[in-house]
């Protein structure tokens, strides 16, 4: 890697047509400034309405929360594993990961981020598109990595990761439609092939990982949350691999991607939202009831079904290329305990113990029916009463069978 620090940097959207010149981020003196192009401003694409609004002149932001960079911009730069595999990669080119500024770092991510958001000049590095992809030994690079070791596959690693946040292991792959073939998922797939997004274990993930998750998708969608298809691969160690079809991907064609964290600038590690604040912000954005009804229900999913890790980086909207804004698809849904065992996001001000009562609170704050709100908690609790039968069917271990069905 030849290390050219990036003063400044131009941002486009790529929605698979050309790209369309956004404006320009600068860093000056330790801050970064962001400037609209005014052909952009004309078009009428808000690409961040809360933050970052249309206008003209500099824009310049706080350090914290996502050091100085608006928060549409921090959503396109990795997060736990993939910041991990990076900053191991520049030590390994004698350079330290403090010599990185976030435009340097978004300068890695290039034209290659997840959503539509390209970024020029792009460092990022190519990869070969064809040679298939092994997920058994994807995997034993992964752990390599985490336990120190297997240097020589970082790069590698680092373009199957993309721009993909969360402390999971995970790849950007391109299956095909036997799902028999594997190929990396960075850039455009050939006909024939879909974007999709596989995950390893971590170091304190257990065997069967991909089968919880796996389970809770099938779950999730018997509660009729809105998912991606979804896939358990076969493993020769554990119940399998669990992988996803990419929502901001339809064949080639691209869209905006934007965290509830990045649209409010709200720090995904620090547990400061309610989901009133979700659905208030999905009624603000989508201007939809309809899309204010599937969060709700991925608020109600998450609560029963004992998914704690709800930060604000896990909830995400789209926008296509006429500016209209949607929910996305729900994903990282899981059993998982949030921060001192309670919701990351809160229902009605209560994490330690929120209960069905705070639910149809909140239903009735988003302006939802009485009926409809208990017709959703009812299908929610019917499609969790298959926990036992759908885990044992798929691989998950007894105890785990036993520990999640005492807590959903």
């Amino acid at each position: 890697m030849k290390y050219v620090s990036t003063n400044e940097l131009k941002v486009g959207l790529d929605f698979n047509q050309n790209i369309i010149p956004v404006g320009r981020l600068a860093w000056r003196d330790y801050q970064i400034y962001f400037e609209y192009d005014q052909d952009f401003i004309v078009q009428g694409l808000e690409i961040s309405p809360l933050k970052l609004p249309l206008g003209s002149g500099l824009q310049v932001f706080n350090y914290r929360p996502f050091e100085g960079l608006p928060g549409v911009f921090n959503d396109s730069l990795p997060d736990g594993w993939g910041r991990l595999l990076f900053e191991r990669y520049v030590r390994t080119q004698n350079l330290l990961p403090e010599d990185f500024t976030p435009l340097d770092r978004l300068a890695h991510v290039g034209k290659s981020g997840l959503g539509a958001l390209v970024y020029e000049p792009d460092h990022s590095d190519d990869n070969t598109q064809g040679e298939g992809i092994d997920l058994d030994l994807l995997s034993q690079q992964t752990h390599e990595i985490m336990e120190g070791e297997a240097d020589e596959v970082l790069k590698e690693l680092i373009n199957l990761n993309g721009s993909s946040a969360g402390a999971r292991p995970k790849a950007l792959i391109g299956l095909d439609n036997t799902k028999g073939r594997i190929i990396s998922g960075k850039h455009n797939l050939p006909e024939n092939y879909e974007h999709w997004i596989v995950k390893f274990a971590n170091s304190t993930d257990g065997v069967d990982a991909g089968a919880v998750e796996y389970v809770y998708a099938l779950m999730a969608k018997m509660a009729s949350v809105e998912m991606m298809p979804v896939n358990l691969f076969e493993s020769s160690i554990g119940a399998g691999y669990f992988a996803t079809k990419r929502f901001d991907r339809m064949g080639n064609q691209r869209f905006h991607m934007h965290t509830a964290s990045g649209l409010l600038h709200s720090d995904f590690r620090i547990s400061s939202l309610d989901y009133e604040d979700l659905i208030t912000l999905t009624g603000v954005l989508t201007k939809d009831i309809r899309e204010v009804e599937k969060m709700y229900r991925l608020a109600v999913f998450n609560v029963l079904s004992h998914n704690r890790d709800d930060h604000s980086k896990n909830f995400s909207f789209l926008m296509d290329n006429k500016g209209e804004w949607k929910l996305s698809p729900a994903y990282d849904l899981t059993f998982s305990s949030g921060p001192r065992g309670q919701q990351s996001t809160m229902v009605m001000g209560e994490g330690q113990t929120p209960s069905t009562d705070h639910l149809v609170q909140l239903g009735i704050v988003a302006n939802l029916e009485r009926n409809k709100i208990d017709a959703i908690i009812q299908q929610t609790k019917y499609a969790l009463n298959h926990w036992e039968v759908l885990a044992a069917n798929h691989g998950v271990t007894k105890a785990n069978i036993k520990l999640i069905k005492s807590r959903i």
